[in-house]
């Protein structure tokens, strides 16, 4: 690998790392997806918990990810982690229906609402030509 190829690699992680960051923010924060799971769950007052947790779950799995760390559990022993992300994504598929009708609000106060099937689009063919290039490129 010469050093160009490495920079550029370093770039582009960079890069994709600030804008997975900036969507999960948005997401999380901005839209107050976390108080309204909170608010569904009855558990208002423990609002601040979920989002600790959300950042120290963020932050082991960076690091046991980028260090290979790896627990010698036995499999049966994968069904605790299993579960707590399966009630995660539940809930929070939940609390995402309350805010599902956020594009065609965000297009309409940005008046944009004229570009929506364009903004729709971008969305869709991005998604699947990185889908696509994890697939093909990045995995082989």
């Amino acid at each position: 690998m010469t050093f160009v190829q490495g920079a550029l690699q370093i770039i582009l992680g960079i890069a994709g790392g600030l804008a997975v960051g900036s969507g999960v923010i948005a997401f999380f924060i901005v839209l107050d997806i976390m108080p309204r799971l909170a608010q569904l769950t009855r558990t208002y007052k423990k609002s601040r918990a979920y989002e600790k947790a959300m950042i120290l779950g963020s932050v082991v799995g960076t690091v046991a990810d980028f260090w290979d760390i790896y627990l010698p559990f036995p499999k049966i022993f994968t069904w605790i982690p299993g579960l707590f992300c399966g009630l995660f994504i539940g809930l929070l598929a939940a609390a995402l229906t309350e805010v599902l009708n956020l594009l065609p609000i965000l297009a309409k106060r940005l008046h944009m609402s004229v570009y929506m099937f364009g903004l729709l689009m971008a969305m869709v063919l991005g998604k699947v030509t990185g889908s696509l290039f994890d697939w093909f490129v990045y995995n082989r």
